[in-house]
């Protein structure tokens, strides 16, 4: 274990010297910080809000990785790292904590939410170990669970729950990454035998990028194009052994290993290719479509289409924990940089006075605090998805509508909390100066750990593009049946508050209620109500700009409809993204509106309307072109996020503190209580020499005593 000294709140404190009493505050900002009458949040009360329904389920998680036995170590050599990391899986096992929501039958807890909640938290110790128990339970496992029927759970599911089996989830390929519907790999039926055989055609074919498939997988779920009778029935999932128990490549298999990566080297990522691979029918995971002996193929889902999304919709689990786990990590991240400022000094004012803690400095609080409150933004938003994955994989409301919404709302969200993650975590990194890229302080090993999460489950422009299209058919079935002139009125008839939320997540027109008292976080107006208005007339514009322009796509080829579609790809994507931040702003109005404490509702309600206020400086263009905002209200938006910053700054360690990291769940010297140390161990050496009458004088301080006179050599003369 480490021993951390941990400073709580030390912005708040003022200075005592070695054999003092506390000095006076020694800047303005210092004094308003300190005043009894600034209301405090209930750290506990928030910590609590923050970890969402399964808190319980998180803090056991944290508490099992206080284990420095699951902590990542910096530099270790890769292959050293695969090792510690399968040795780390073997432990959960030991612990109780693997296959949480498979069937209690087959040793697991059947609890879908609190094992995400759980698994999302293992980021905290080291993000391959989190990856890896992904690989294994979450993707290999949940494909039987989910895409199998009951004699496949009796014969796989108990020994992939304790890691007597480890497997692969074989779907990506070297030539189609999010593109899973073409991928190449085969699986022909062979009716003569009862089996399959699983072939890959040529290269580009080879499944790559799999977390156990360089050394530890002994199978893979395989997804492969199923062809039975001369007909190609889509993509359908098998379960194929690749190893012996002794580690060899069965015959007809070829693995491969990736070798070191940009990150998460403690996976054995590889590839597999397989040479006519047979397997017996029933290892066809037949949940959704069947071939009997004869060859006759079979399904309850009779569209093609609808069979593959709703057999890609079983395993949506795993953008809902990215979205998730990426959100814990910028979190870490904003703990381990807000401790420091608040401890780090740097320049004094300009008047002799002590240096400034970083904190104090404007820009430090512009960088980290807006970041700060577009995370917990994403930490309210995630519980909403999180439950809602729980309803659907439960069964308490498994209907095509809420699955539908499920994959929406993941498809929307796991972007967003991704690429806000690598941005905030480089700021982060930045605002700690070289102290950041010091390994040990493990932001950069963040960074690179959790870059591969934008393309993990699916590369997040293609998923905005699926939340894009989502927006579109809401649109365009509210205006069935309906002329151009009508739809044209519509669209000249819009104003900032008509709201549209599409994707079936929220009813046209509902309000969200907003308890908070806004009175005293912008001035001059843009209060919660306006926020709103403005957030979702963002999105209701451009999906109705959108819906226009892409209305004539229905008279024209299909190759004139295609070329008309790319055209407006990028907005689709924008306004998929829009979509996906109005959500995260919903979230944490409706958090706000649910907190009894006043002090904690007050400062959450600054915090909201920095989140909004800066989703809404990003987009400041949109607003003035669209004649949304005037030129003077748009340009007091930066003014009224510098003033929320500054109201914050007091809350800015009571904010991070509430996210309820342990020292070993941080790990970062920098924030450890160390930095605070050595402040105050140069700032009393200082005072001593001073009160010793020991301290040198600064050059300037001697020119200065030592400065003559200025006297003319002679009297002026008079000039008449």
């Amino acid at each position: 274990m480490v021993d951390v000294v941990r400073t709580k709140k030390p912005s708040t404190h003022r200075h005592t010297p070695a054999g003092g009493a506390p000095t006076a505050p020694r800047t303005v900002e210092e004094a308003r910080r300190t005043d009894a009458a600034e209301p405090r949040i209930d750290v506990a009360a928030v910590t609590d809000l923050l970890l969402g329904t399964w808190a319980d389920a998180r803090r056991a998680a944290r508490e099992m990785i206080k284990d420095e036995a699951f902590w990542q170590i910096p530099g270790q050599p890769m292959a050293e790292h695969r090792a510690r990391v399968y040795g780390q899986l073997r432990r959960f096992v030991e612990s109780g904590a693997s296959g949480r929501a498979f069937p209690k039958e087959y040793g697991g807890h059947n609890d879908n939410g609190a094992n995400l909640a759980s698994f999302e938290e293992l980021v905290l110790a080291d993000p391959s170990m989190q990856i890896k128990a992904g690989v294994q339970w979450g993707l290999f496992g949940s494909a039987i669970q989910q895409l199998g029927t009951k004699p496949h759970h009796d014969k796989w599911l108990d020994a992939v729950r304790t890691l007597e089996l480890p497997g692969a989830f074989a779907m990506t390929e070297i030539g189609h990454g999010s593109d899973v519907a073409a991928i190449g790999t085969t699986a022909t039926y062979d009716p003569a035998t009862s089996e399959f055989v699983i072939h890959t055609p040529f290269r580009a074919a080879t499944k790559e990028f799999l977390g156990n498939a360089a050394l530890h997988g002994r199978a893979a779920t395989v997804f492969a194009q199923l062809i039975t009778g001369g007909v190609t029935y889509g993509v359908h999932c098998f379960f194929v052994p690749i190893r012996d128990e002794n580690g060899r490549d069965l015959p007809g298999v070829t693995t491969e290993d990736d070798g070191v990566k940009g990150g998460l080297n403690g996976i054995d990522n590889g590839r597999i290719a397989f040479a006519n691979v047979r397997i017996p029918r029933e290892n066809l995971l037949n949940r959704y479509g069947d071939v009997a002996a004869d060859g006759t193929y079979s399904s309850d889902i009779p569209s093609p289409g609808r069979r593959f999304f709703t057999m890609l919709g079983a395993l949506v689990q795993g953008r809902v924990s990215l979205d998730g786990a990426a959100t814990t990590g910028a979190a870490l991240a904003e703990y381990i940089a807000v401790t420091y400022a608040n401890q780090r000094r740097q320049f004094d004012s300009g008047t002799g006075t002590d240096e400034v803690v970083l904190l104090d400095y404007g820009k430090h609080q512009r960088r980290l605090l807006p970041r700060l409150a577009q995370t917990y933004a994403q930490f309210f938003s995630h519980d909403q998805l999180l439950r809602r994955f729980d309803g659907v994989f439960s069964g308490a409301k498994d209907t095509p509508d809420e699955r539908e919404d499920l994959e929406t709302l993941a498809a929307a969200l796991k972007p967003l909390a991704t690429w806000n993650a690598l941005d905030t975590i480089q700021e982060c990194r930045e605002a700690c100066g070289g102290a950041g890229f010091m390994a040990e302080n493990r932001l950069v090993g963040l960074h690179h750990d959790l870059d591969v999460y934008a393309t993990f489950e699916g590369d997040n422009n293609v998923l905005l593009q699926l939340v894009g299209k989502r927006l579109l058919s809401d649109f365009a079935a509210r205006f069935t049946r309906k002329d151009a002139a009508a739809l044209a009125r519509y669209a000249v008839g819009q104003t900032a508050g008509r709201i549209f939320h599409g994707a079936g997540l929220r009813q046209l027109g509902q309000a969200v209620a907003d308890f908070g008292s806004t009175a005293r976080s912008v001035e001059l107006g843009l209060r919660a109500e306006q926020q709103h208005e403005l957030l979702a007339g963002r999105v209701e514009q451009m999906v109705t700009d959108l819906g226009i322009a892409l209305r004539p796509a229905s008279t024209l080829s299909p190759a004139e409809a295609a070329a008309l579609f790319n055209e407006h790809q990028s907005e689709l994507i924008e306004a998929a993204r829009a979509h996906g931040e109005l959500l995260q702003w919903e979230a944490f109005a409706e958090a706000v509106a649910g907190i009894e404490d006043a002090d904690t509702r007050q400062v959450l309600t600054w915090q909201r309307d920095l989140f909004g206020l800066w989703l809404i400086e990003k987009h400041l263009a949109w607003y003035l072109i669209g004649g949304r905002l005037s030129a003077q209200r748009a340009a007091s938006v930066t003014r009224y996020i510098d003033r929320l910053c500054a109201r914050l700054r007091p809350h800015a360690q009571d904010l991070v503190d509430a996210f309820g990291f342990a020292p070993e769940h941080v790990r970062a010297p920098i924030a450890s209580g160390a930095e605070q140390q050595r402040q105050d161990e140069a700032r009393a050496h200082y005072a001593a020499l001073e009160a010793a009458g020991a301290a040198p004088i600064s050059e300037k301080a001697l020119r200065k005593r030592q400065k003559e006179p200025v006297r003319d050599a002679a009297p002026r003369g008079r000039i008449v």
